[in-house]
C-alpha cells in the first residue's frame, strides 16, 4: 500500500469483500474519500490506521457487519465532511468527543446500529456546515435527550435533512424552532405527543418530506398553514390520535403533494372537495378513520395520477364507480369495510396493472365483470350475483368472492385460462352448484381452497389429490356423495418445505416518477441516498386472512400463523363408505372434520400417526367398532368427538383422552367407561348390579345365562324353519344337504 500514498479516492462499494478492514489503512496518507459500503466487512474498525487519515473528507462504511464502538480518535479527522456508518452492528454510547469538532462536517448518519444510552444535539451545535443528521433505527436503543436544550444556545447550523426515528423521543427537539431550511424531516416511530408541530410547515417553506408516523400526536390539524406549501410532496401522519375534520383547503395548501398518508387516526366528517386540486397525487391513504359521506367527484375525476387509493375501514357511502370516475392508473384500490353501493368497473383495461383490488364488506351489487383481475382480488361480503365470469383472474394470487349470491357452476373455461398463480381461493357461502371441474388440478400453487356452504354435488374429484401444496381445504356444507378419496393422503396439509408465506408485499416506487424528490439528489451526491429512498418507497402489503372451523369453533387465521395451520373439512355432506386408512399419512395435519356424513366401518388405527393433530371430529356418522386405543399417542389432541355413531367397547382413558368429557361420546349406547361430567379427568364405569358388586368380575349368573341361551336358540330355530317354509328353493337345498350328509357318513 506504500505505492498508493498519493491515492485520494478509494471506492470499493458493493464489491463483496469480507473479513476485517486492513490495519495499515493509515498508509494511504493522501486519501480524501473512502467508500467501503455494501460489503461484508466485520470486526472492529482499524485503530489507529483509520484515524491517521488526516485528509479524509468522506468516510462511508455503511451496510457492513462491523462491530465494536466508534473510536474516539475520529474527532482528530478535522477535514471530515461525511461520516456514514449506518446499518452495522456498532455499539456503545455516543459521547460528545466522538463527534468531529471541526467546522467542515456536513453529513452524519449513525442509524441502524445498536448504540445505546442518551444523546444530546447540543454536542453538535458548533458544527456550522452541518446539513444532514440521521439517527435511530429499529435496532437502536439510543434515546434523544432534550432536557435543558433551551439553555444550550442556538445551533450554528441550518439543517436540510433530519431523520430521528425509533429513538423513544418524547418531545420534539427545541432547536427545530430555529431551523428554516429543512427539506426532509422524519421524526417517526417515537413517543411524541401533543399537537402536530405545524410550525415546521410554517417555518420551512422548502420542506418536501414530513414523516410523523407512529407517534401519539393528538388534537386537530389546526392551525393549518394558510399559504400554499408548493414544495411539499410527501406527508405522513399515520398511526397517531389526530381527530376532527380535515381542513377544507387541504388540497389547495398541498397542491403539489404526491404522497398523503393520514391512516389510523380519528378523522371524521366528509372528505373536502379540495382534494381534487392535488392533481399530482400518487398515493392517498385515509384508511382506518371515521370519515363518512360520499366521495367528492373532484377526487375521482381530477387526480388521474393516483396509483394507490386506500379508503378502507371508514363510513363512506355512495356509488364509487360513478360516471365521473377517471382513475385509470390505479395499482391498488382498497375500499373495504365501507358502505359503497353500485356495481364494479366493467372496462378490462382498468384492471390491467392492478395489484390489490378490495371492495369487500360493502353493499355493492350487480355481476362480476369479464376481465376482472388483480394480484389480490377481494370481493367478499357484498351482494354480487350471477355466474363467475369466464374471463379474468389471470394474475390473481388471492381470490376471495365469498359471502355473495353467486350461482351456477365454476366455469371450466375460466380454470383452463386463469388461476395458474392462485394461492388462496375462497368461494364460500354462495349458491354455486354442480361438480368441481376436473381442471381444478391446474392450480399448482394453491395453498388454501375454501368451497364450503354452497350447493356443489357429485363425487369429490380425485384431481384435488394433485394439489400437493394445499394446507387448508374446506368442502363442508355441500352435497358431495360417494367415498372419501384415499389419494388425499398425497396432499401436504402442512407437510412441505417451501417458502414461508402469509403475506404479499407490493412495491409502487415506479408508479409514475420521482420528480418530487429529485431536488434531494444534488444535496446528497456525496452521500448514500438509499436510506432516504427507503422512506419514500411506496409499498403495500396484503396479509392472508381466513376463517376455518377447528376445535368446534370458527377461528380466524392471519398472516404467518398460516405457516403452522393445516386442516381438512368434509363435514355436512352425503359421503359414504369407510374412512380411508391412507389418511393416516397426513402426518402434519392439525384439524380433520368428517362429521355429519354417512360414513361406516371402523375408525382406522392408522390415524394414530397424525402426530400434529389437534382436532378430530367424526360425529354424526354410522361408524362402528371400538375407538382405537392407539389414539392415546396423539399428544396434541385437544378436541375429539364421535357423538351419535354406533361405536362400542371401552373408551381410552389415557393421554389426552383423560381430558375429554361425556359430550365427546354421546349417542353411542354400546360404549363403556364413559367419563364423568363433573370430573373430566377420571373415567367412570357403568354402574354394576348389587350382585355383581359382591362377586368377582368374571363370575356368571347361571340362571340368567341358561334362560337366555334357551330363548336365543329357540328364536333361531323358529326363524330358520320359517325361512325354509317360505322359500322352496332354500328348502330343497337344505333337504339335499341333509341327504348327502347322511349317505356320506
Amino acid at each position: 500500500m506504500i505505492t498508493l500514498g498519493r491515492l485520494e479516492l478509494l471506492d470499493l462499494r458493493r464489491s463483496f469483500f469480507n473479513g476485517s478492514i486492513p490495519q495499515n489503512l493509515g498508509e494511504l496518507s493522501s486519501l480524501k474519500a473512502l467508500h467501503l459500503a455494501g460489503n461484508l466487512f466485520k470486526g472492529s474498525l482499524p485503530v489507529p490506521g483509520l484515524c491517521e487519515l488526516r485528509r479524509l473528507q468522506v468516510l462511508d462504511i455503511s451496510h457492513n457487519r462491523l462491530e465494536g464502538t466508534l473510536p474516539s480518535c475520529l474527532s482528530n479527522l478535522t477535514s471530515l465532511k461525511v461520516l456514514d456508518v449506518h446499518d452495522n452492528l456498532l455499539s456503545g454510547s455516543i459521547t460528545p468527543n466522538l463527534i468531529p469538532s471541526q467546522k467542515f462536517l456536513q453529513f452524519i448518519d449513525i442509524s441502524n446500529n445498536v448504540f445505546e444510552g442518551s444523546f444530546s444535539f447540543s454536542s453538535m451545535f458548533n458544527l456550522s456546515k452541518l446539513e444532514v443528521i440521521v439517527l435511530g433505527g429499529t435496532k437502536n436503543k439510543l434515546q434523544i435527550n432534550n432536557d435543558n436544550q433551551a439553555g444550550n444556545g442556538i445551533p450554528l447550523f441550518q439543517l436540510k435533512v433530519l431523520q430521528i426515528s425509533n429513538c423513544s423521543m418524547k418531545s420534539a427537539p427545541l432547536f427545530l424552532l430555529n431551523q428554516h431550511r429543512l427539506i426532509w424531516v422524519d421524526i417517526s416511530h417515537n413517543k411524541l405527543s401533543g399537537a402536530i408541530p405545524s410550525w415546521l410547515l410554517q417555518n420551512n417553506t422548502d420542506l418536501k418530506f414530513l414523516n410523523l408516523r407512529n407517534n401519539s400526536f393528538t388534537g386537530k390539524l389546526d392551525p393549518f398553514p394558510q399559504h400554499p406549501l408548493s414544495s411539499m410532496v410527501h406527508m405522513d401522519a399515520s398511526y397517531n390520535h389526530i381527530d376532527g375534520h380535515l381542513p377544507k383547503d387541504l388540497g389547495i395548501v398541498l397542491a403539489n403533494l404526491q404522497y398523503l398518508n393520514l391512516s389510523y387516526n380519528f378523522f371524521k366528517g366528509e372528505l373536502p372537495s379540495s382534494v381534487g386540486a392535488m392533481r399530482k397525487l400518487l398515493l392517498l391513504d385515509l384508511s382506518f378513520n371515521n370519515l363518512s359521506g360520499k366521495l367528492p367527484n373532484e377526487l375521482v375525476k381530477n387526480c388521474t395520477d393516483l396509483g394507490v387509493l386506500k379508503l378502507n375501514n371508514n363510513n363512506f357511502r355512495g356509488d364509487f364507480f360513478s360516471t365521473h370516475f377517471n382513475l385509470s392508473d390505479l395499482r391498488a384500490l382498497e375500499l373495504g369495510n365501507n358502505e359503497f353501493t353500485g356495481g364494479l368497473m366493467t372496462k378490462e383495461e382498468f384492471y390491467a396493472e392492478m395489484r390489490i383490488f378490495d371492495v369487500s364488506n360493502n353493499k355493492m351489487t350487480g355481476k362480476i365483470p369479464n376481465g376482472i383481475d388483480a394480484k389480490v382480488l377481494l370481493l367478499q361480503n357484498n351482494s354480487f350475483e350471477g355466474q363467475i365470469p369466464c374471463e379474468g383472474f389471470f394474475n390473481a394470487q388471492v381470490v376471495d368472492i365469498s359471502h355473495n349470491f353467486l350461482s351456477g357452476q365454476i366455469p371450466s373455461c375460466l380454470i383452463s385460462k386463469a388461476f395458474s398463480n392462485v394461492e388462496l381461493l375462497n368461494l364460500r357461502d354462495n349458491r354455486l352448484s354442480g361438480n368441481i371441474p376436473a381442471e381444478i388440478s391446474f392450480f399448482p400453487s394453491l395453498r388454501i381452497l375454501l368451497l364450503g356452504n354452497n350447493r356443489f354435488n357429485g363425487l369429490i374429484p380425485r384431481q384435488l389429490c394433485q394439489l400437493r401444496d394445499i394446507s387448508i381445504m374446506d368442502l363442508s356444507n355441500n352435497f358431495f356423495s360417494g367415498s372419501i378419496p384415499g389419494c388425499l393422503s398425497n396432499v401436504s396439509f402442512g407437510n412441505y418445505f417451501s417458502y414461508s408465506w402469509g403475506n404479499l408485499t407490493f412495491s409502487y416506487w415506479n408508479i409514475r416518477h420521482e420528480d418530487g424528490y429529485s431536488d434531494l439528489y444534488p444535496l446528497v451526491r456525496l452521500y448514500d441516498f438509499t436510506s432516504f429512498r427507503d422512506n419514500v418507497k411506496l409499498e403495500d402489503q396484503y396479509v392472508f386472512n381466513i376463517d376455518f372451523v377447528t376445535k368446534n369453533n370458527l377461528l380466524s387465521f392471519k398472516g404467518n400463523i398460516l405457516n403452522y395451520m393445516s386442516g381438512l373439512d368434509l363435514s355436512c355432506n352425503n359421503l359414504t363408505g369407510a374412512i380411508p386408512q391412507s389418511l393416516g399419512k397426513l402426518f402434519s395435519i392439525r384439524a380433520l372434520n368428517l362429521s355429519h356424513n354417512h360414513l361406516t366401518g371402523h375408525i382406522p388405527v392408522s390415524l394414530s400417526n397424525l402426530s400434529q393433530i389437534e382436532s378430530l371430529d367424526f360425529s354424526y356418522n354410522n361408524l362402528s367398532g371400538r375407538i382405537p386405543s392407539e389414539l392415546v399417542d396423539l399428544n396434541f389432541l385437544a378436541v375429539f368427538s364421535v357423538v351419535h355413531n354406533n361405536l362400542s367397547g371401552r373408551i381410552p382413558d389415557k393421554g389426552q383422552f383423560a381430558t375429554f368429557g361425556i359430550n365427546s361420546y354421546k349417542g353411542n349406547p354400546f360404549l363403556n367407561g364413559l367419563p364423568s361430567e363433573k370430573n373430566r379427568t377420571k373415567p367412570v364405569e357403568i354402574p354394576l348390579t348389587s350382585y355383581e358388586t359382591e362377586e368377582k368380575w368374571y363370575d356368571i349368573d347361571r340362571t340368567f345365562f341358561i334362560s337366555s341361551f334357551v330363548a336365543t336358540y329357540g328364536v333361531f330355530l323358529l326363524t330358520f324353519g320359517a325361512l325354509l317354509y317360505i322359500n322352496p328353493y332354500w328348502r330343497r337345498w337344505w333337504f339335499r344337504f341333509i341327504e348327502n350328509f347322511i349317505y356320506s357318513s
